[in-house]
């Protein structure tokens, strides 16, 4: 393999030339306290870390970069930290949804405007790792993926409590006079307990082990729980090979292919995924753009093939990403997969190994929780595409977390127009539902959330909880959380707002799903959609001002990953590097 030489690094047209503006870099270098030999003949690597004080699935990322740190100086590199919006899924209002593309922007701009050869991309927190990634790839040079872990399993008076999941379970338990206050306080106080992500098979554990099928972790790094020592160890792993990266130019574009996003695809639907996992991995692929790119119908061809095996909550009826880990962790899923013949084996990764040969020796030591392909948890893969008159674009359900007899179901529909009155209406004790009804929330996508918030998993009726009802079904042109689980169709596109057959539905038009022959339609004839359509007055814009005006005017739809449309590949030529003058 050639590799490159000091002049070839981008990093050198900041420090190696004898003129005035690289006197300048080198002075203020040494101003920060940092010598010739820090950077003379090196690899400069970036580490983007998306720590905050609010972050809590990052809390431990503070020691995480010193690790970084120590790897790249011991392989020979210099390291900075260059600090990244942290996205904090708890806390961050309307949605992180909303600033996704933000941080693909930030990571992207970055690395370019900055003298870095290299980058160590540390996020974990659900749209921390489709945000990184979009902009990594979108810049190009090497890059290497550090998912922060999950957080160790919930425990309440012997109870294993995984989070999300359990808080929704326990919710509608205390809706229906089951679990008091005094109760309910413990578990808040029990669920989330160290630092890391949700330890269920969440948005951020599904796209941290999606990571890690593209090949842009190091192997088996996407399963460590976070205050595990191996996370630590991993970290100082990814700080050395970053630097070797550099020397390889190991980039993204050699090592990503159609067969890496095949690969993503096949675990994400074997590992129980989250919904959101489509519209991060359209839109990653769409940033690396060619024959990378994927589409609805590739999800849903693959999931008529791959099995959910991982048993882990809320396809799973048990375990958690802790269980996961030490029964195998990714690399005992995807070995599992590879034996099965559903994987690409010769797709390229970071370690500078092909996927079968970074599985040589992986093994399951659980076979409840890492299921083999005969006893799989669902037969088919963990997400569904729907089409119909109710959405000619798509829609998306999670057919492994749904009660079976809603696979098929036809019922009227129960409309809401926004979140407020759907939330004062459900609360009602004389509200006109039964378990039945189909429940619509609109103005939830893309723009008419703003940033298509998690609000798919819409609460059944207090009414219907108090009657023992635990699934009903459920449509919006919102997204969920990944750890939510129930009949819900979401992501319908084109979204209410802008004018998708959502906008026309009434309360009372009967509504079939069918998730077999993957439909989904309103019986509603043509002549009288077209009435309705005529009448449909579009609401008025979000914003006037700001990061959400352009978010508004740029937004794709979900179907297409809803990245802003000037940001994919194809919009343009690519960036060249900055001018030094």
């Amino acid at each position: 393999m050639t590799r490159k030489t000091y002049d070839q690094l981008r990093s050198a047209r900041w420090f190696a030339p004898d003129d005035l503006r690289s006197f300048g870099h080198r002075s203020r270098a040494m101003q920060i306290g940092y010598d010739h030999a820090d950077w003379q003949g090196k690899p400069v690597i970036a580490i983007l870390n998306t720590w905050s004080d609010i972050s809590t699935c990052h809390s431990h990322f503070k020691q995480r970069v010193e690790e970084v740190k120590r790897g790249v100086l011991q392989a020979g590199g210099f390291p900075l930290e260059l600090p990244a919006i942290s996205l904090s899924e708890s806390f961050v209002k309307p949605t992180t949804m909303l600033y996704r593309n933000l941080l693909a922007i930030e990571a992207e701009e970055l690395l370019r405007s900055h003298p870095i050869d290299g980058a160590v991309l540390m996020g974990g927190c659900d749209k921390t790792t489709p945000g990184l990634l979009m902009g990594a790839l979108s810049m190009g040079i090497p890059c290497i993926y550090l998912p922060a872990g999950p957080m160790l399993r919930g425990n309440w008076k012997g109870h294993t409590l995984g989070s999300g999941s359990d808080s929704w379970k326990y919710w509608d338990e205390r809706r229906a006079g089951k679990i008091t206050e005094t109760q309910w306080m413990e578990i808040e106080g029990s669920i989330a307990r160290s630092a890391g992500t949700c330890m269920t098979m969440g948005t951020a554990a599904t796209m941290m082990g999606i990571t890690e099928a593209l090949g842009l972790t190091l192997s088996g790094a996407s399963s460590i729980p976070a205050v595990d020592a191996n996370h630590q160890r991993m970290a100082t792993q990814c700080g050395r090979r970053i630097v070797d990266m550099v020397w390889e130019d190991l980039t993204p574009a050699k090592l990503l292919t159609r067969k890496s996003f095949e690969n993503a695809i096949t675990v994400a639907m074997a590992e129980g995924c989250s919904t959101n996992a489509i519209i991060h991995l359209v839109a990653m692929s769409r940033r690396a753009g060619g024959e990378c790119t994927v589409t609805l119908e590739d999800f849903d061809t693959f999931s008529r093939k791959v099995p959910v095996i991982a048993n882990i909550r809320p396809s799973g009826d048990k375990y958690l990403m802790e269980d996961f880990y030490y029964a195998g962790g990714m690399r005992g899923l995807m070995k599992t997969l590879a034996d099965g013949g559903l994987l690409h084996l010769d797709a390229m990764t970071a370690s500078g190994q092909t996927l079968g040969e970074t599985l040589e020796g992986a093994e399951v030591y659980n076979a409840d929780v890492i299921r083999p392909l005969s006893n799989a948890i669902y037969n088919e893969g963990a997400l569904a595409v729907l089409r119909g008159n109710l959405a000619p674009d798509g829609c998306v359900i999670k057919p492994s977390a749904v009660a079976p007899h809603l696979l098929k179901h036809t019922g009227p529909a129960l409309v809401f127009d926004d979140y407020p009155a759907m939330k004062k209406a459900v609360d009602d004790p004389d509200l006109d539902v039964t378990a039945d009804h189909v429940m619509v929330l609109r103005n939830a996508g893309p723009q008419g959330g703003p940033g298509m918030p998690e609000w798919g998993m819409l609460p059944i009726p207090t009414k219907l909880v108090k009657q023992g009802v635990r699934d009903m079904l459920r449509i919006s042109d919102a997204r969920m959380s990944g750890t939510s689980y129930g009949a819900c169709v979401l992501h319908v596109s084109p979204e209410s707002y802008i004018g998708g057959n959502l906008a026309l539905v009434r309360t009372g038009d009967l509504i079939t799903v069918d998730v077999a022959n993957r439909s989904i339609h309103m019986e509603v004839s043509d002549e009288e959609l077209a009435t309705r359509r005529a009448a449909w007055k579009p609401p008025a814009p979000r914003y006037q001002r700001g990061y959400g005006y352009m978010f508004s005017r740029h937004i794709l739809q979900a179907n297409d990953g809803c990245d802003f449309d000037y940001l994919e590949t194809e919009f343009g030529a690519p960036v060249d590097e900055p001018a030094i003058y």
